[in-house]
């Protein structure tokens, strides 16, 4: 078992610092500039989340809008699909009609 100078064996067998281990204040400030570097660093990936998530909404809004658009193209390419196919149909029907 290895001790430094500022130890020493007593007769029990139990090793005893002779020095007083206080807390260094350099740790103290250490840890607080720890805790604001985590503070600032959660504050700024909470910002960078919220821009990201606004831009996705954005994006998010425009595509609806564009979606809504091809549904209204959409609805009158069918109104005009039938409204060709009723065409149609009058004409194969007034054709058969006359053949006979």
């Amino acid at each position: 078992m290895c001790i430094n100078n500022n130890e020493k064996i007593i007769p029990s067998g139990l090793v005893l610092s002779l020095e007083r281990k206080q807390p260094s204040k350099r740790s103290k400030v250490q840890v607080h500039r720890l805790t604001c570097s985590r503070k600032r660093f959660e504050e700024e990936v909470e910002k960078d989340m919220e821009l990201k998530n606004l831009k996705l909404y954005l994006e998010n809004q425009g595509i609806i809008e564009e979606n809504e658009k091809l549904r209204k193209k959409a609805s009158l390419l069918h109104q005009e699909n039938l409204a060709l196919m009723y065409e149609l149909q009058k004409k194969f029907s007034s054709t058969l009609v006359h053949k006979h």
